[in-house]
């Protein structure tokens, strides 16, 4: 385990619960919690083959789930509360972005509206908290599970871009690579419905154009965090196809209510 990150959580409690306090209050899951219940937490339940990675923050659990048939996907299907959520959706509305009907996209660079700085720290600590659970259960078995880079989990900003999309019952994505101007590792919060996500492979030339496109659907709840990077982000196009009779899971269509999204990326250097 490496030292500096072992020295990291030992000596910085307080301020991580600091920044999850201000980014979304207090949870009373995390209150009286002493020493040995917190080093418990950094123990976690790792089943590879795409099952849940299980860790907890500050008292709150979180679950992470690797898509195995994508490398570089993960899905953390817990990581706003309910009252997390709420607060988020508080702060998005107030942006005053989606007031007019015409209007179900914002878009911003560089500097961050300050609730959307603070989910980017908070996705930091939770995807700190989940490689280390990772690596005290996987160390000694030579196993090697990451949920997100250190390059990149640790680069300056972690995000400086930031796309906000409300969606309306039957709107959806079409499939799609995102931009290389970006750089690798997105960030998908997830709110208020969910939907099917379905990742297929980039074209090559080896399939033949007639064959359908093998599709991997991911289950999106409100209030999940989803992580693409390496071949997740570059190999693999996703969509979101809510038009009636596509959104199906566990064989049941899925009631299609409004959706938020918010997308956080890093713009790529220029020089």
């Amino acid at each position: 385990i490496d030292v500096e990150r072992a020295a990291y959580f030992n000596n910085n409690m307080d301020e991580l619960q600091t920044i999850l306090t201000e980014a979304f209050g207090d949870s009373s899951d995390s209150e009286g919690e002493e020493e040995e219940q917190l080093l418990h937490a950094y123990s976690a339940e790792n089943q590879v083959n795409g099952k849940a990675l299980t860790g907890s923050v500050l008292g709150e659990t979180h679950s992470w789930k690797r898509i195995s048939e994508i490398d570089g996907l993960w899905l953390c299907k817990d990581f706003l509360s309910p009252d997390q959520q709420s607060k988020l959706l508080s702060s998005i509305q107030q942006e005053g972005w989606f007031a007019e009907s015409s209007s179900n996209q914002a878009m911003r660079f560089g500097d961050l509206p300050g609730w959307a700085v603070e989910l980017s720290r908070s996705i930091h600590e939770v995807i700190l908290f989940g490689n280390y659970a990772a690596e005290l259960e996987n160390c000694e078995k030579g196993k090697e599970v990451c949920i997100f880079p250190q390059d990149l989990l640790w680069r300056e900003p972690l995000f400086d871009q930031l796309i906000a999309n409300l969606y309306q019952p039957g709107e959806g994505i079409c499939p799609h690579v995102d931009l290389m101007r970006f750089e690798d590792g997105i960030a998908i919060v997830s709110l208020d419905s969910s939907c099917v996500m379905h990742f297929s492979r980039v074209e090559n030339e080896t399939r033949n154009a007639q064959d359908p496109p093998h599709k991997v659907p991911v289950l999106l709840t409100p209030g999940c965090l989803i992580l693409m990077w390496g071949e997740a982000r570059y190999l693999w196009k996703h969509e979101i196809n809510r038009k009636p009779g596509f959104q199906i899971w566990e064989g049941r269509e899925i009631d299609q209510k409004k959706r938020i999204s918010v997308t956080l990326r890093k713009l790529g250097r220029t020089d």
